[in-house]
């Protein structure tokens, strides 16, 4: 064996310089293929922006990660076989038979230590200025390998299809609004993002995932002018309303005119009577049509983001909602959406309304029947679902199969409801507690 290593010193050395050469390009494969998938695309996007050419290389390769991981793999373990099969050759001349245990103990520590962990757990660390270094290397690799690649990817998706697995060639695409809104979650959850930004930033998110139908005032609740009344008996009602904006119907609730703004319409009364000089009596004739506005009517299943886009597009704040039958549902202002993103807004007329959720100091919560379910959820970071019922009260009908009477209690979700208050067939109020 001494006479067979001394006959090869020379190719032994130029054969272990190859190894490690090999070992060298593994750590460069596996590095690379973690910092190009862990990287943050948001970040890459910003340095891209700056003027950094190797973000937005990274960028250009990560689009299509199908493509970009089966190179580096191909890449990987070529030189991982091929620095596997030059070590067992060499061991085998020195060794003999057990050249192949010393040759598999060898090359399992320095592939997992040189070129697995250390690479990778330096590609995590510094996942972004990496990318933006080895971008270029990796695209010309990806333009190396690229038609073994192709075949390789349809020979896949072939054989998936015979086991009944569809691939979706869309699939690398982000999910953005879920990747934000679970980073938002985690941060929450580890005390890095405060509850009002976190409920801040999902609130718009999620506006065009909901329509206007779920935060809508219900047409029970809406205050109207009728066009019958005196003007006198209008001016008041329009004087002692906490809304600016009043819908006006003629004859029948639902058949709605127009819509009155109480400044116009004491621009024109006050006109009408002739200024601080003028005689009262003169409103007697005043014709309140005359300062309304034509309704704006919208659909209830317009989502909350177009109907945002409408109100800033159209300069309105108010708008009425129908069904697919014209049947008028209720209203929405841009406040209320807003609402959605920031939280109540409140002024001068809303400081005496009385809260919808009152903790009693002992576990439980009393509830007024009309809150809505992700009003609540959002108040105590609870999880009750919503994609049966908007309110609470609804949401207890609906697992109850019935309108349940007073003192009735039913438990559901993790939570404890007991019936408080009824009014003819609606819930007013619930008392609730977590399981």
């Amino acid at each position: 064996m001494i006479d067979t290593l001394a006959s090869l010193d020379n190719s032994f050395w130029i054969t272990c310089g190859v190894i490690l050469l090999l070992l060298v390009m593994s750590g460069f494969f596996s590095g690379s293929e973690t910092a190009l998938t862990a990287a943050s695309r948001g970040k890459l996007r910003a340095q891209a922006d700056k003027g950094s050419v190797g973000a937005e290389r990274a960028l250009a390769i990560t689009e299509d990660n199908e493509r970009l991981i089966g190179s580096v793999l191909l890449g990987n373990n070529l030189v991982n076989i091929l620095a596997t099969s030059l070590t067992t050759g060499l061991f085998l001349q020195a060794f003999g038979e057990s050249g192949v245990v010393y040759a598999t103990l060898v090359m399992t520590a320095l592939v997992l230590v040189f070129a697995e962990v250390l690479p990778k757990t330096y590609a995590i660390i510094n996942a972004e200025s990496m990318s933006s270094k080895v971008a270029r290397p990796i695209a010309l690799i990806i333009l190396v390998f690229s038609p073994i690649v192709t075949a390789v990817r349809y020979l896949v998706r072939g054989v998936l299809w015979m086991f009944g697995v569809a691939v979706d060639p869309d699939s690398h695409i982000l999910a953005v609004h879920e990747e934000i809104a679970g980073a938002l979650q985690l941060g929450h959850s580890e005390g890095i993002v405060h509850k009002e930004d976190r409920d801040r930033i999902l609130g718009a998110l999620d506006l065009g995932e909901r329509v206007v139908e779920e935060i809508m005032l219900h047409r029970s609740d809406i205050e109207m002018v009728n066009l019958g009344n005196a003007p006198d008996t209008i001016l008041e009602q329009c004087l002692n309303s906490p809304h600016s904006r009043l819908p006006v119907y003629q004859d029948d609730p639902e058949n709605i005119i127009g819509v009155i703004h109480a400044k116009d319409l004491l621009r024109a009364m006050y006109k009408e009577i002739g200024g601080s000089d003028g005689d009262a009596s003169a409103l007697k004739s005043f014709d309140i049509s005359s300062v309304a506005v034509l309704p704006y009517f919208v659909p209830e299943t317009t989502t909350l983001d177009d109907q945002m886009r409408q109100f800033l597009r159209n300069r309105s704040h108010f708008a009425l909602v129908v069904d697919e039958y014209g049947s008028l549902q209720g209203l929405i202002t841009l406040e209320d959406i807003l609402e959605e993103i920031v939280g109540e807004i409140t002024d001068e007329f809303d400081a005496e309304t009385e809260h919808q959720v009152t903790a009693t100091g002992d576990g439980e919560f009393i509830v007024d029947g009309g809150t809505t379910i992700r009003d609540l959820n959002r108040a105590n970071d609870w999880n009750l679902p919503d994609e049966e019922a908007n309110t609470i009260a609804g949401l207890v009908i609906h697992e109850a199969q019935m309108i349940p009477t007073v003192g009735l209690v039913f438990s559901f979700h993790g939570f404890r409801f007991e019936v408080m208050e009824r009014e003819g067939n609606r819930i007013t109020e619930l008392k609730i507690r977590p399981l």
